[in-house]
């Protein structure tokens, strides 16, 4: 039995680990990784993040030519099923491990193949994949070890026709009907991709409304669009029970309603991926998701233990997991620079996607700050009328006193690239973080992003109305 000796142990792969890495290994640290699958990414690459965004890519790109006029002349619509769209993200895989390979090769961290669990606070046993043992040491651990779907006991995730937000990736066919229960991030991009498919979907949420953490115009553009690529959305229903058969299943609502369709999909939450790791050993509890709680510098309550990305809950964000997980090693290292993951910019990869940062409306209002709203729709830029992409708004919440940029919040094509323009200017100090920024500033033209000039304009012409002083 090896006995080896690592500054830091990192049990996980994923954005969180890989920042960790080499964030430490930049400090002359040596530094092992421990995963039990035999390539890098995490369930960001392999299960998450990648194979599901390319996917949707898969999905946008046959919905563009089959809807757009000028690709009739190249043939009538087709559709592809599920399983021949799902390619598409096997060549996206290999590149990412490939890339995050030669990384870690590059820097000189050794990788562990197979399952980590503690024997004491310094120490790791890992089984790996020919049932052997090893026993590392280390000095710290990151624990980043991500999460995986919820199950609750009495579904099947056995039966052919139910799947979780990881199985979904196998499914072999293209259903014609498909009960999605959970109307979350993931429940309501798979929504869309499905939709986008011809598959008859039956959103099930036990909310009132969608994304109850968006701005409410935005909650709203969501469930209309839904609704217009013919997704059934349910709110405020539970499931009581779930029947099984052959080719396909039944879910009966507490309501009394029955829903039948030929595959389920669970997307009901996620728990920390912590079993089996013998935390109990060092007194490490977690709750009832399987998370660890961590303080600011994502210390455990075991000092020399971290834990960093979806294991520790929100925001469950592939970049903000990358961030905390080179935080945390920059305070185990000593470094000077420390942060703690807090205004992140979050995308949700509906069609189209979804992108915010900062305050709601809602919010605002309730910590009676006076706001005042610019907006601008892509139905009035040249670029989204050049790429066909004319459904979406971006609107600036903003001061109505000091000007300052409170929130911004994208629907539409390229959300999620767009929003980091409101987060660049929010995070400016003094006076340069405020709407002004962008009337003064010259966009290029035609582009999405001349969207925060025509935003800011109309913002400042609501503003400035009472004094007749408007912005030209």
């Amino acid at each position: 039995m090896a006995d080896y000796q690592y500054d830091l142990v990192i049990i996980g792969s994923g954005p969180a680990g890989e920042g960790a890495a080499m964030s430490a290994v930049k400090q002359g640290w040596s530094v092992a990784v421990v995963d039990d699958r035999p390539m890098v990414g995490g369930n960001c690459t392999h299960l998450g993040t990648i194979p599901s965004k390319a996917l949707r890519h898969a999905v946008r790109r046959m919905v563009q030519f089959n809807t757009m006029p000028m690709f009739r002349a190249v043939g009538d619509p087709r559709w592809f099923s599920f399983p021949d769209l799902m390619k598409s993200a096997d060549d996206v895989i290999r590149k990412q491990v490939e890339g995050r390979t030669k990384d870690y090769a590059r820097n000189r961290i050794k990788l562990h193949l197979g399952r980590a669990s503690f024997t004491d606070a310094h120490h790791i046993s890992i089984k790996q994949p020919d049932h052997t043992r090893e026993t590392i040491k280390g000095r710290f651990f990151l624990i980043a070890t991500g999460s995986r779907p919820y199950h609750p006991d009495d579904v099947d995730f056995d039966h052919p026709c139910i799947f979780d937000s990881d199985s979904i990736l196998s499914l072999d066919r293209t259903p014609r009907n498909i009960i999605i229960y959970g109307a979350g991030v993931i429940g309501c991009e798979y929504a869309s991709i499905f939709a986008g498919l011809d598959t008859r979907v039956d959103l099930v949420n036990s909310r009132s409304g969608l994304l109850s953490f968006l701005d409410d115009e935005i909650s709203d553009a969501l469930s209309y669009q839904l609704r217009d690529l013919n997704v059934t959305v349910r709110h405020n229903e539970e499931y009581d029970h779930i029947e099984t058969r052959n080719n396909g299943v039944t879910m009966e609502l507490k309501s009394g309603k029955r829903i039948h369709a030929e595959a389920l999909l669970w997307s009901n939450g996620r728990s920390g991926n912590t079993k089996n790791m013998g935390l109990e050993e060092l007194d490490l509890v977690v709750n009832e998701r399987g998370q660890l709680e961590v303080n600011g510098h994502y210390q455990t309550t075991v000092p020399h233990i971290y834990a960093a990305g979806d294991v520790v809950g929100w925001p469950s964000l592939a970049g903000a997991a990358y961030d905390q997980g080179r935080f945390a090693a920059a305070h185990m290292c000593g470094a000077a620079r420390e942060y703690h993951v807090e205004d992140v910019a979050t995308g949700i990869w509906t069609i189209p996607e979804i992108s915010f940062v900062g305050k709601t409306e809602s919010e605002l209002t309730e910590q009676q700050v006076p706001y005042e709203i610019g907006r601008a729709y892509f139905k009035n830029i040249a670029r989204a009328h050049i790429s066909g992409e004319e459904v979406g708004v971006l609107k600036i919440l903003f001061h109505q006193e000091t000007l300052e940029i409170l929130g911004v919040h994208c629907f539409g094509a390229e959300a999620s690239e767009i929003i980091h323009i409101g987060q660049a200017i929010m995070n400016q100090s003094g006076d340069a973080n405020t709407i002004e920024y962008f009337i003064r500033t010259t966009f290029n033209y035609p582009t999405m992003a001349e969207a925060y000039r025509i935003a800011a304009i109309n913002g400042m012409n609501r503003l400035c109305r009472e004094s007749r002083k408007l912005v030209i």
